[in-house]
């Protein structure tokens, strides 16, 4: 979603605070109209039987008109619900950011720039919960007013009809303290209408924030329902390269140029790309057209400056962009492995580290034991870590222990156990010494993983078969390597 969609900003938010207030205010919603519901019903019944049906219609139209009233005037709470929402999920974005990457921050020395960040952030939220609470007291005296105190006022006299009435049929003939009793049972009856009808009004006050919440849960479930059928809405950018041609009119190659609008195939051991347009999902083309083919076993060096189209080509092939034109064939998603350049590890024991994402039953009923995960680990030098940790069931908090050259022989560990018909190395070995990666790249070769692989280490071309280079000006080249030659600069 934060990749594809930008009509949700922060979705995180949504997930994890919003979802939760949402059905603590449904819930609470039931409660508080349920029994004022009950309570209406059982004494309109009783004052229509006693008095007649001119007594409590006169409540039931006051129950009508202050609600209408007073959901004319709460209409600014789900407006203000959703910004509320809207803010405090930027606010914690902003916090979380901090933490995650308080190490750089500290090494540039960026505390003054953050901390004016953090506080423009905090500003706008305070500003807004303010102007939001002094519309709920506002409101809250409105609704006190309507709901108790004229609710009070006009029960007190519908129910005094009945006795300031001559001749009237239930209370002709009754002394004065029998229809002083009357008066006084009935009244009460009407108090406890009146409160039931002012609970009810006040309910309302539930209803118009249970609106905020609701419209962030609609948005939610309609945004991913569009995502899974493979559509999407997002700020283009302007210009010219939204055609592949550069022309500029985006009508004229819209039947063939667009959002999911290349034809994705599927085929074991081939990567095929044709005539397939490499372009970000805000529409920005980073190369027109890319053609290449490569069968199992034809290991591919990438290489190329930031922001050339090597992530997009990985993003397409894995299927987390759209396709924009073109033909992809490519083998199923299960068959693709991608490792980056910063391996993620898992909350778990060393064996998760390996597995991941598989469990220990996912594991056993491929038939693979502890041994062989000893075996990868001997591959990329790393029993050390079976021995220190005391086996494989050992826990720890893995991004911190382990180094960042550990870590990226994780991942080829991880990659050994998988085994996929090609996988997507993302600098993934930068952090580890040359012999290392050799012998990883060797062992991939024997497995029969294909490889695309991102990187300028010179040592590397001696385990690839050919090279895609782009040049970040829109051009690409696919060709054979030469071992001696060199292809690549700096």
């Amino acid at each position: 979603m934060s990749n594809l969609d930008n009509r949700i900003a922060n979705a995180d938010q949504l997930l994890t605070t919003d979802i939760d207030k949402f059905c603590e205010s449904a819930t609470e919603l039931y409660s508080n109209i349920s029994k004022p519901v009950l309570d209406i019903f059982i004494y309109v019944y009783r004052l229509t039987v006693n008095l007649g049906g001119k007594t409590p219609s006169i409540l039931m139209l006051y129950l009508l008109f202050a609600g209408i009233f007073l959901t004319r005037l709460r209409r600014p709470t789900g407006r203000l619900t959703v910004e509320e929402q809207k803010l405090e999920g930027e606010f914690r974005y902003v916090n979380s950011r901090l933490i995650t990457n308080s190490e750089e921050v500290a090494f540039y020395q960026g505390n003054v720039r953050e901390k004016l960040t953090l506080l423009a952030s905090y500003s706008k939220l305070r500003s807004h919960l303010r102007k939001f609470l002094e519309f709920r007291v506002s409101m809250g005296i409105v609704d006190n007013i309507v709901g108790k105190y004229f609710a009070s006022i006009v029960g007190f006299y519908a129910v005094s009809i009945p006795f300031f009435t001559k001749n009237h049929p239930l209370l002709s003939g009754e002394q004065s303290g029998q229809r002083l009793q009357a008066y006084y049972t009935y009244g009460r009856m009407l108090i406890k209408l009146a409160e039931a009808i002012g609970r009810l009004v006040l309910a309302g006050r539930e209803m118009s924030r249970l609106a905020g919440f609701t419209a962030r849960m609609t948005e939610l479930i309609k945004v991913l329902g569009d995502l899974n059928k493979g559509t999407y809405e997002r700020t283009m950018v302007n210009g010219n390269s939204l055609t592949p041609n550069g022309d500029g009119d985006a009508s004229a190659a819209a039947g063939s140029f667009g959002p999911n609008k290349g034809i994705m195939c599927f085929e074991d051991n081939i990567i095929r790309f044709e005539k397939v347009p490499l372009v970000t999902p805000n529409g920005d083309v980073l190369l027109k057209e890319l053609t290449f083919e490569v069968k199992s076993g034809t290991n591919v060096l990438v290489c190329g400056p930031n922001g050339c189209g090597k992530s997009s080509l990985f993003r397409i092939l894995g299927e987390l962009w759209p396709t924009w034109g073109g033909k992809v064939t490519k083998p199923s998603r299960g068959k693709l492995f991608y490792i980056p350049q910063r391996p993620y590890m898992t909350l778990g024991s060393l064996r998760d580290q390996i597995i991941y994402p598989h469990t220990r039953d996912d594991m056993r009923r491929l038939g693979r034991s502890d041994e062989d995960l000893l075996h990868f680990l001997d591959i990329v030098q790393l029993t050390y870590l079976e021995q220190r940790e005391n086996g494989l069931d050992a826990i720890e908090d893995w991004i911190d222990v382990l180094s960042g050259g550990e870590k990226q022989r994780i991942a080829m560990a991880r990659l050994f156990y998988h085994k996929p018909q090609f996988a997507i190395l993302d600098e993934c070995t930068s952090a580890v010494s040359v012999d290392v990666e050799g012998k990883m790249y060797s062992y991939c070769r024997e497995a029969g993983i294909t490889l695309f692989t991102v990187s300028h280490r010179k040592s590397l071309w001696v385990h690839h078969d050919y090279y895609l280079q782009f040049d970040g000006r829109g051009n690409y080249e696919f060709e054979t390597i030469d071992q001696d030659k060199e292809h690549f600069g700096s």
